[in-house]
């Protein structure tokens, strides 16, 4: 009865065929290791790497991407641990990279002595899998004994392994976790907090766990002891460890995830968890000299949306009901913070004002907290790299879109800051200029865009455009300094364009939120608002535009690829999110039914339905020919949406070419080889149908 009801809703709410699970003819695309699934994927790869691969142009591309992304003169990022600081890097001869130390000194010089603690191409090799790093956790105050996180081919479910760093070898008969989406965190020497499947429906249906168990060394996993039950309709229970400046453990604060923008904090104790009083739309940020940081997206009481709070942790044990939280800063109507992170005694928070970023250092004094802005480059996007509880260092970097990327070290006590790293520069940037315009929205709604073009070229509208847009998540698109887009792109006459549309975080929760669920036509309303500005301005056309997106940002290009055909010549569709009605039942996918809304509620499929790009494919209409790629082994957002898409299309007899790289997961930048060849297949799609 409810699907008879769902069916004779969505026809009379679309212009397309509704290609509903039962009746779906690819469904057996979502078979991600199926046999005919597998032999599709072939056959695609083959047909579109025949035309982009045997492009004249893709050598070229291919070899200035490899050249760039395996550069030997790349700022190495920092992570501090053990006094000193880790990089964990990767080139042409180490692919799969190499976890290394050396002192800060060191590091701060022209010429760091690295110390390899860990080579992954070597383990690679030895253990005949494709290791890719997803980072460690060691055990302070030493930071010698390590979590390990593998990930087999880049999913997102890795193995965990106790590493000794001081001996640069893993720990005979140390801690091993099977693969899993699973956290994993350092109670004490002895002993593990574990979240992962222990059975018996204990993964949420998102794939993630809900119930977090101490593990004690020398004793069995399925001995391990349980400590906090979160239920199974949460996206997930994730546990944040406090430790003080000497590493000591003064807390244990549960995130039950009740969706993806809701949680419910509690302390972990003697007794029962105590519950943290919070609204439900807040985020745990930071602990620093007792303090406990939280972040608020909806309003509270007296603190509005987008507040800074501090809990003093001892209020909480004493009485969590009664405590009362301290305001540190409340963004304004054009800012947002963007990024918060502790030190010994002092807290960095990263805000942007008009997509446009800078640092404050603040510091507790009794019962205030004073702030110093650290003085770091002005219209330019600003970010914390690395900071540490024992001390008050710190690495942010700072870039644009024409400026390469610097490495600053800094004193959080002096709020000082001192250029050590420089990117060189990777493209020519000097003929070229950036501006920020404003489209008009549907609604009225003033939505920024920003503009890197040439300083010579006419507006006649004769430019070969890209327009990336994401829009979701509360996920900021800031100007970033991109070598790929730089060399491959504006050198040979591009121009390339960012839309902060709703939907993202440039303004803070309120310009997510107003993108949320029945909303989310805003976000490709703005999203085709800045396309036609950019025509009435005469930086592009339609003939000469293309449009990217990834992830979410595959929601938006396939949205604007069947409601706005018109507007653009080119779309890489990458990664993508596609089939909106059937979304929640791949994996991770329900955990985005806050974002999106959820298909099985027949209001929620009504809205849904109206914009979900594979249900409104038609068969008579002129679309432009995209370009749709995906990975395998993406256990994040699963290639059947992108494969099932491409199939409608074939099926339909509408252009279109499609890639699957048949490893890697959604992070497409953890193999520096195959980032460059993905870079360059980007570039022949876009150069044929654009510049050609």
């Amino acid at each position: 009865m409810h699907r008879v009801f769902i069916a004779s809703l969505l026809t009379g709410l679309l212009t397309a065929p509704v290609a509903l699970a039962e009746e779906d003819p690819f469904l057996w695309l979502e078979e991600v290791q199926g046999t005919r699934a597998l032999e599709w994927v072939r056959a695609q790869n083959a047909k579109t790497l025949a035309v982009l691969e045997k492009d004249p142009r893709f050598e070229t591309f291919h070899a200035e991407a490899l050249t760039f992304l395996t550069a030997t003169d790349r700022i190495p990022t920092p992570d501090f641990r053990a006094g000193g600081v880790d990089n964990f890097w990767q080139d042409a001869s180490n692919p799969h990279g190499v976890w290394r130390h050396t002192s800060l000194d060191s590091y701060a010089s022209p010429t760091p002595e690295w110390r390899t603690v860990l080579d992954l191409d070597a383990l690679s090799k030895t253990e005949g899998t494709n290791w890719i790093w997803k980072g460690s956790d060691c055990l302070p105050p030493a930071d010698q004994r390590c979590l390990l996180r593998l990930s087999d081919g880049g999913k997102d479910a890795v193995s965990v392994r106790e590493f000794d760093a001081a001996a640069g070898k893993f720990v005979d008969g140390g801690f091993r976790l099977p693969e899993g989406k699973q956290s994993s965190e350092w109670l004490d020497a002895d002993t593990l907090l574990v979240g992962r499947d222990w059975g018996g429906d204990t993964l949420t249906e998102s794939g993630y766990p809900f119930v977090l168990k101490r593990w004690k060394r020398g004793t069995p996993l399925a001995e391990a002891q349980e400590v906090f039950r979160g239920e199974r309709k949460d996206v997930q229970a994730s546990p944040q460890l406090l430790r003080d400046s000497e590493g000591q453990l003064r807390g244990v604060l549960v995130n039950r995830a009740v969706t993806f923008f809701e949680s419910e904090f509690y302390l972990l104790g003697d007794a029962a968890p105590m519950r943290v009083p919070l609204p439900g739309k807040a985020s745990f940020q930071a602990y620093v000299v007792g303090q406990v940081l939280f972040t608020l997206e909806e309003d509270w009481g007296r603190f509005k949306q987008g507040a800074l709070l501090s809990y003093a942790l001892a209020d909480l044990r004493k009485d969590a009901a009664s405590a009362r939280p301290r305001l540190v800063f409340q963004p304004g109507p054009r800012q947002a913070i963007d990024g918060v992170a502790a030190m010994q005694t002092r807290l960095l928070v990263n805000v942007y004002e008009d997509v446009k970023g800078f640092i404050d250092v603040y510091e507790p004094i009794k019962d205030r907290w004073s702030h110093q802005r650290l003085a770091l480059p002005k219209n330019a996007s600003v970010g914390i790299t690395a900071t540490s509880s024992a001390h008050d260092r710190f690495f942010v970097k700072s870039q644009g879109f024409l400026e390469p990327t610097g490495l600053w070290l800094g004193d959080a006590t002096k709020a000082t800051v001192q250029k050590v790293k420089s990117l060189p520069a990777r493209f020519n940037a000097s003929t070229h200029r950036v501006d920020q315009y404003q489209a008009v929205s549907k609604d009225g709604t003033r939505v920024p865009y920003f503009v890197v073009r040439s300083k010579t070229r006419k507006l006649d509208g004769t430019a070969p455009t890209l327009v990336h847009g994401y829009g979701g998540f509360q996920v900021s698109k800031t100007p970033v300094y991109q070598p790929e887009v730089g060399k491959l792109w504006l050198e040979r006459g591009g121009a390339y364009v960012v839309a902060n549309i709703r939907g993202g975080g440039e303004f803070g929760p309120r310009w997510h939120q107003s993108a949320l669920r029945e909303h989310r036509q805003r976000a490709f309303d703005d999203f085709a608002a800045v396309l036609e500005d950019l025509v009435r301005r005469k930086v592009s056309s339609p003939r000469r535009m293309g449009i990217y997106g990834r992830s979410n940002g595959g929601v938006l290009t396939s949205v604007a690829l069947t409601q706005h055909p018109e507007l653009f010549n080119a779309a890489v569709i990458e990664s993508p999110l596609i089939d909106m009605l059937r979304y929640h039942k791949l994996p991770a996918g329900a955990s985005w039914v806050g974002e999106y809304g959820n298909p099985e509620v027949p209001e929620d499929a009504a809205f849904i339905a109206k914009y979900s790009a594979y249900q409104n494919l038609k068969p008579d209409v002129r679309y432009p020919k995209p370009y749709i790629t995906t990975n395998t082994k993406d256990d994040r957002v699963h290639p059947g949406h992108a494969r099932k898409f491409a199939a409608r299309l074939e099926a339909m007899g509408l252009p279109y070419l499609y890639f699957e790289n048949t490893d890697g997961g959604h992070s497409n930048d953890a193999d520096p080889l195959l980032n460059a060849r993905r870079w360059a297949l980007h570039h022949v799609y876009l150069a044929q149908q654009l510049m050609d």
